[in-house]
């Protein structure tokens, strides 16, 4: 199957296959707003800037099938360079096909290629599968700490 599953940095060229993908998730995840062409606008100025993150996509025969958006921040604490999982959705029909896995290994391999020295994600208190695969990944819950936002 190993040949039937491609992963790859996203160019522009992706949007049209990314934006189906990120309304799935923005539903699965209960995130309000989504509005295609804002959304597309957005996700070009990430594509167009590598400093400011990246994206990667998963296709399974061809087809899309996942995709992975990762932000970079400067972080003193952590010493340089950090990356945070800002998305990261398997379609429900790709799922356990261990694609999660080989995007997770392309984007730590991209972050070490680019400096980072850390790289972090919010989890939903409720998503257990998620933390599992993540913990099963190296990742550690952060002991001590919980997020806090605030739109501007």
């Amino acid at each position: 199957m190993s040949d039937t599953i491609h992963v790859r940095i996203a160019t522009p060229g992706d949007i049209d296959a990314l934006l189906p993908m990120v309304e799935q998730y923005w539903r699965f995840e209960a995130i309000e707003g989504f509005e295609a062409g804002r959304i597309r606008k957005i996700l070009g100025r990430v594509l167009d800037d590598a400093s400011l993150g990246r994206a990667w996509i998963s296709t399974v025969y061809g087809e899309p099938a996942g995709y992975m958006l990762a932000v970079y921040v400067f972080s003193l604490e952590h010493q340089g360079l950090t990356a945070e999982i800002d998305e990261f959705y398997i379609a429900p029909q790709h799922r356990n096909l261990g694609l999660g896995a080989k995007m997770l290994g392309a984007a730590e391999e991209q972050f070490r290629t680019e400096g980072c020295t850390n790289v972090s994600l919010q989890i939903g208190r409720s998503n257990e599968e998620a933390r599992r695969f993540y913990r099963s990944h190296g990742f550690e819950d952060r002991a001590g700490y919980e997020l806090v936002s605030k739109m501007l």
